[in-house]
């Protein structure tokens, strides 16, 4: 434990280590956080969660950094207000550096020396805090990406020599996976971390479907910018449309038009964590809500999966591009599983207070931490986030 602490704390760093003071403190809209501030948060996570309660040793860095870097969490305390977290200029990224090193050294004393009871009490902690700590670092990504987005620049985060992502030189033609339906389990068992929203595993019933054995692409989801995707309403839900028309949404996030003035050219264009790339035909398209994700399927004559059907396929032969593409979008609402219980104490506001107005995503994104990501793993977001790496498998019914 005490090795992969180090290493899950030293990727944050590592993550942030091509950006200037600067970068770490912007914040680009209220549903991001600046680099600065992750970086402090999780560090706060452990002290606030694991250290505090469980180590009568440990020695508070700064008492008002409570206040500045809790998130959400009622029963610790009052927060800085979530939008205005960019005008936190003071403390300074070296400060946030110190106080991780504080904060790192206390809970390596912790791991390598508490006592078999404190330990009992405090490990599942700990392993949540990694977990924790690695939900932010994608969101650490998406934030940063957004806010060069931002920038006239369109400046890289990581360096051009970083391979795209993608299944194969060329576009695979899409197969169909068919599952039968009946009863089908579902939901986190056995041994292994899983967040509480991954249980309790339950069985669901199942209607016969079929599913792709891969996400879409970039170049078929131009195919339906080309076919006036964006301006036929019969295509969207009415929230949706409604986002199309309020936005002026004509593609998806980050992709840059033939002809425009941000970054000429007279071919799509995608911005990205390399800075601007040429559009990949064959790479899964990415940054869409939820709202862009249904469009696109009724316009191919199919439908989202449900959460349940994508778990149930997941892990069948052919079944392509699981993790490590896009966060794939499933026509499942953000609710409790049958007898969900809260974990004890503050973390037990980690996920059940969110289960409500937010759509479920499987899967895992090129942002997702190796080894993060599992089979029955529920992200969620609200339908029409698109500044995370977000894509879409189609799926249909069976006759």
């Amino acid at each position: 434990m005490a090795v992969r602490h180090a290493e899950v704390r030293a990727h944050s760093l590592a993550l942030a280590s091509t950006l200037t003071p600067e970068d770490q403190c912007v914040q680009s809209m209220p549903d991001a956080s600046p680099t600065k501030w992750h970086l402090a948060h999780t560090s706060w996570f452990f002290e606030a969660v694991v250290l505090a309660p469980h180590d009568p040793a440990y020695r508070c860095f700064d008492p008002a950094y409570a206040r500045l870097f809790n998130s959400y969490y009622e029963s610790l305390g009052p927060r800085h207000p979530r939008p205005r977290r960019g005008l936190l200029t003071r403390p300074s990224l070296g400060d946030v550096h110190a106080y991780r090193e504080h904060v790192d050294q206390a809970v390596q004393q912790f791991i390598l020396t508490a006592p078999a009871a404190e330990w009992d009490a405090a490990r599942d902690l700990v392993e949540l805090g990694l977990q924790h700590e690695q939900q932010h670092q994608e969101l650490l990504a998406t934030d940063i990406l957004h806010a060069f987005s931002c920038n006239p620049l369109l400046p890289a985060w990581q360096p051009h020599d970083t391979p795209a992502l993608r299944l194969a030189p060329s576009t695979p033609a899409l197969r169909w996976l068919e599952h039968d339906g009946g009863p089908v389990d579902v939901g986190h068992e056995g041994d292994g971390f899983a967040f509480d929203n991954e249980t309790p595993r339950h069985r669901v019933w199942l209607q016969p479907f079929a599913i792709a054995d891969r996400l879409v692409t970039c170049g078929e989801y131009q195919q339906f910018i080309e076919d006036g995707g964006y301006a036929r309403a019969s295509l969207w839900l009415s929230d949706g449309w409604a986002a199309v028309q309020q936005q002026g949404w004509i593609a998806p996030a980050y992709w840059l038009a033939p002809g425009g003035a941000r970054a000429p050219s007279d071919q799509w264009q995608v911005f990205g964590a390399q800075g601007v790339r040429p559009l990949d035909a064959a790479a899964p398209v990415t940054h869409l809500s939820f709202y862009e994700a249904t469009a696109f399927a009724e316009w191919a004559g199919a439908r989202l999966p449900t959460e349940f059907e994508w778990e149930a396929l997941c892990e069948a032969p052919g079944f392509l591009q699981r993790t490590g593409h896009a966060w794939q979008w499933t026509r499942s609402s953000y609710d409790p599983y049958p007898g969900f219980q809260p974990l004890a104490g503050a973390v037990g506001e980690y996920n059940g207070k969110f289960m409500v107005g937010q759509l479920v995503l499987r899967g895992g994104s090129a942002f997702t931490p190796g080894g993060h990501a599992r089979p029955t793993y529920r992200n969620f977001f609200p339908p029409a986030a698109r500044w995370q790496c977000t894509g879409l498998r189609l799926a249909k019914g069976r006759a």
